[in-house]
């Protein structure tokens, strides 16, 4: 069972219903679940369908999308569920809104995920305007964090996610666990509406370093769950040494009341991850 000293909502990052049974059974509890293209194209159903050779129409992988998250939801009514639109580089804000109006009401749960781009923004700016829950993946920099505040202001706490992708930036060198600890600094000092949300974890490391720099959420795939479940579920890792091979990443004194319009946070990981989901999407798609 959850700690009662346990602030931080615990997540599974996964596209397979089966895993979450395991998940509840396994913690006896979960506060949600995230979901995104990849993982849909990954699942067993997928899977077991393209070995033999048949790829989905459209509408039939967008019925698969819907049906798990559906039964998803049944497992966790009382959690949050995140569901991604279908976004390429040119794919416009008003098809992602397009997209995120029919997902919203697949179940009562939902968080729709954004890619954290320019026209993602541009969709999340409305779509919490219209009262959508919303998370904003993809997350590199601390200035995507600035635009996200301004693009959801007005939107009330719990309704907007920001999600910092902390392994893909070890994967480049840069210590990703910097980043949340830097989002969390930011968005605390000035009261924010958006809560963290601390991605693409790895490790042990980057579980318990999440929950003792107060992440509002972690999503972790099975696996890291299961590693934390075997330790005890800690809420904190007294022997963590972080990893001195990594860059640090340093704060920035960013201005949160500057216009997210006027926000510049291009990064390579942005366009990379952004291209990466598309392409397991349409791997998928005959």
């Amino acid at each position: 069972m959850k700690h009662s000293t346990l602030k931080t909502k615990i997540f599974l990052d996964s596209g397979d219903p089966q895993e979450t049974k395991e998940a509840i059974k396994l913690l006896g509890f979960l506060d949600g679940q995230t979901t995104n293209p990849t993982l849909i194209a990954k699942s067993p159903e997928a899977q077991k369908r393209l070995s033999e050779g048949k790829k989905f129409t459209k509408d039939e992988a967008l019925t698969l999308y819907r049906q798990t998250v559906r039964e998803i939801s049944s497992l966790i009514p009382n959690g949050f569920i995140s569901v991604e639109v279908y976004a390429d580089k040119n794919t416009g804000y008003e098809e992602m809104l397009k997209q995120a109006r029919e997902m919203f009401v697949w179940i009562p749960n939902a968080h729709i995920k954004f890619p954290t781009t320019k026209e993602g923004l541009r969709a999340a700016n409305i779509a919490t305007k219209e009262g959508f829950r919303v998370n904003m993946t993809l997350v590199f920099t601390q200035e995507q964090a600035v635009a996200v505040h301004g693009a959801t202001l007005g939107a009330t706490k719990g309704n907007v996610f920001i999600s910092p992708f902390v392994g893909r930036l070890d994967d480049r060198g840069e210590y990703g666990m910097d980043l949340v600890e830097n989002i969390l600094k930011m968005n605390g000092s000035a009261n924010s509406h958006v809560e963290v949300l601390t991605a693409s974890v790895r490790s042990i490391d980057h579980f318990t370093e999440a929950i003792r720099l107060g992440s509002d959420i972690i999503t972790a795939p099975l696996k890291a769950l299961k590693e934390w479940s075997e330790k005890g579920m800690p809420s904190a890792n007294e022997t963590f040494h972080r990893n001195l091979g990594l860059k640090p990443i340093a704060y920035k004194d960013l201005d949160l009341s500057k216009k997210w319009q006027d926000v510049d946070f291009s990064d390579e990981l942005i366009d990379k991850g952004v291209e990466r989901f598309a392409n397991d999407w349409n791997a998928m798609i005959e």
